[in-house]
């Protein structure tokens, strides 16, 4: 959800397809959906809404617990009517680990992508899946039928903990995106594809919290490729031949979208508007 509602408030059409319950956190989702001219394409059902609760440190960084209900029954049957008209599709984290509704997702992917641009965010979470093999073992999933994959450091070395993130990315990418980028909090994000490498120093800002920081940077670096005209299943190859200035481009784009939601309390990613200026600032 945070990264539709980032996508739309860059200006772009974005659809959430997801769960919530017929209860007072569901209706919070559904208007925080509206006011952000999101697409609901599912409403309310009859289970209680999924919880997680944020904690901060004392510097703003974020720990979370989660209390979850995660199934899409009704989904697959509709992927036709859901995906029509789709020319990128996001996923990751719970929704790609936690089972039965991580199936689901899956079949999801794999109907939309040969009209799509899909991408992935491992977003790992061990104290829900504390099974690394199998969290390692689900990820490369949804790498392999992904297009453009980001990752936090912590992620990598969480699963791959006998090598550097970098590496992993590398190998993640022989294993057929056009793109893996690593976000690294403060050292910026990098990024590897078939031309090359790329970095970008992060924005310096006063952190308020981390919270939505790398959802931000996700629905900012999916905005990016759709301005650059690179999104969709008949564009794939175009994708696969980004540019190492493209990265750096779109790299600069999503860092600075972070940098804006972490200057400021809660998942609040900002406008076009409010990008602008992050990035006039950052010239």
């Amino acid at each position: 959800m945070n990264v539709a509602v980032g996508v739309a408030r860059l200006g772009h059409p974005a659809q959430f397809i997801g769960r919530y319950g017929n209860d007072d956190d569901g209706r919070l989702i559904a208007e925080h959906l509206r006011a952000n001219n999101v697409i609901d394409a599912l409403g309310p059902d009859s289970h209680q809404t999924s919880v997680a609760i944020a904690r901060l440190d004392p510097v703003g960084s974020a720990s979370y617990t989660f209390d979850l209900d995660w199934d899409l029954p009704t989904v697959v049957p509709r992927l036709p009517e859901l995906l029509a008209g789709t020319t990128l599709m996001h996923t990751g984290s719970i929704a790609s680990m936690l089972t039965p509704g991580a199936h689901e997702v899956l079949t999801a992917v794999e109907h939309a992508r040969p009209t799509a641009t899909i991408s992935y965010d491992p977003n790992c979470r061990p104290t829900i899946i504390t099974d690394r093999d199998y969290a390692r073992a689900q990820a490369e999933k949804f790498v392999a039928l992904a297009d453009i994959v980001k990752a936090s450091d912590e992620d990598l070395e969480w699963l791959y903990p006998h090598r550097a993130a970098e590496d992993t990315a590398r190998e993640w990418l022989a294993m057929g995106p056009c793109a893996v980028i690593v976000t690294r909090g403060s050292r910026g994000p990098w990024a590897v594809a078939a031309s090359g490498e790329a970095t970008v120093t992060a924005p310096v800002v006063d952190v308020a919290d981390t919270v939505g920081a790398g959802d931000s940077f996700m629905a900012a670096l999916l905005a990016a490729t759709v301005q650059q005209g690179l999104d969709g299943g008949s564009r794939r190859e175009q994708l696969r031949g980004i540019t190492v200035e493209q990265l750096e481009q779109v790299l600069s784009f999503a860092s600075a979208a972070a940098a804006v939601t972490v200057s400021r309390a809660g998942a609040n990613p900002p406008n076009r508007a409010e990008l602008k200026a992050q990035l006039g600032e950052g010239r």
